[in-house]
């Protein structure tokens, strides 16, 4: 949903790197090698049911093949979503392929309900495409063949991924969609999440009826639907409950300003001892001065604390984080705009400035988040 790219290849949180597709890196998991291997090794003794006489070797190389396309049909879905997103103007982190799909990571939420909706439907249009595509193609090849059965099997799971992923409750992107709406019809983009997440409550809890369902029936297959909708009920919920909460805090709480966060800014010379400038810290953002006048960052107190531990007069520089552009705040900027800036960018302290570009304070993430819960400030 997601810039330059923050993983490395072989990186336990993103994966193996296949490669690039403009600055956004497409990586693939440790577990969607785990899906392939399930799907594999479910589908080989299906091809023998469908092709009595195929022989295991054949029917192990065609459901392998059928692993591939699949993940490969995901691929292309979460391109659509990013191709949309970057068109916008919209940072995309990275496209991830894992066990139960793919996620297109975007670094900043959509500002129009209209940009939202066409970023979350790109994808399922990529899968109906594609299931029209394959689709087209059993006219062609001849009938009964493994290379019509694979096809046929291929295009039957696009148009799967096509419809799930329609359903109305997010993370879906139908619930995206469905947020968009409720977005663009209100003008509240909260009201639309929080409907969407309602919608991902009922979606989760039809997976397990169906399960339940498929349970009570006897079918044969009872025990792969139970796990199949256990773990896609509790992604869903899952995820329903990660976009509340990203919803929560990308916006200003109500009833505060900004100028009831910001903490004092106090500047030192760099060359202030790290003890005294941590001592002098307590309640404020301290930002460290060059003799040249520049700033050489605001002072990290985590860092301060374990360096005056060691070495007391060592210069405060050394504990300095650099102030980058991203960083930097307005403070006539738009509320909102500063909670998705703080949400959005890799720091837990953010330099405030008025538009002379002067220190007005310093906003820490922690405050923020603590006001958006409702708590006070630490």
């Amino acid at each position: 949903m997601a810039t330059t790219s923050w993983t490395r290849p072989g990186d336990p949180d993103g994966g193996l790197r296949l490669f690039r597709v403009g600055t956004v890196p497409v990586l693939l998991a440790p577990s969607w090698w785990i899906g392939s291997i399930v799907v594999t090794a479910l589908y080989t003794p299906m091809v023998g049911q469908l092709m009595p006489g195929i022989g295991t070797a054949a029917a192990l190389v065609l459901a392998a093949s059928f692993a591939l396309l699949l993940g490969v049909s995901v691929l292309a879905h979460e391109l659509g979503h990013c191709m949309v997103a970057l068109r916008y103007g919209l940072p995309v982190r990275r496209l991830r392929l894992f066990l139960l799909g793919g996620i297109s990571e975007v670094g900043r939420s959509p500002a129009k309900p209209a940009q939202e909706g066409l970023v979350a439907a790109a994808g399922p249009a990529v899968s109906i495409v594609l299931a029209l595509v394959f689709g087209a193609t059993l006219f062609v090849v001849p009938q009964g063949g493994p290379i019509w059965l694979l096809l046929l099997e291929t295009t039957l799971a696009n148009a799967a991924v096509a419809v799930f992923n329609l359903l109305p409750g997010l993370p879906l992107d139908g619930g995206r969609m469905l947020r968009a709406a409720v977005w663009g019809l209100t003008g509240k983009r909260g009201t639309g999440t929080r409907t969407a997440v309602v919608g991902g409550g009922i979606v989760a809890g039809l997976l397990l009826l169906w399960a339940l369902l498929r349970l009570v029936q006897g079918s044969t297959d009872r025990w792969l639907w139970l796990g199949v909708c256990v773990v896609t009920a509790w992604f869903v919920i899952a995820g329903a409950r990660s976009e509340l909460l990203s919803e929560v805090q990308r916006t200003w709480p109500e009833g505060v300003t900004l100028a009831d966060l910001v903490r004092p800014v106090l500047q030192l010379p760099a060359e202030s001892p790290v003890a005294d400038a941590l001592a002098a810290s307590a309640g404020r953002g301290v930002v460290l001065v060059r003799a040249d006048g520049v700033a050489a960052g605001l002072l990290d107190e985590d860092a301060a604390r374990r360096i005056a531990e060691q070495s007391p007069l060592t210069p405060a520089e050394v504990a300095a984080e650099p102030i980058r552009p991203e960083t930097v705040l307005l403070d006539s900027d738009p509320n909102d705009e500063i909670a998705e800036r703080v949400r959005t960018t890799a720091a837990w302290q953010f330099l405030v400035v008025d538009d002379e570009g002067r220190p007005a304070g310093v906003l820490r993430r922690q405050d923020l988040r603590a006001a958006s819960m409702g708590r006070k400030r630490g």
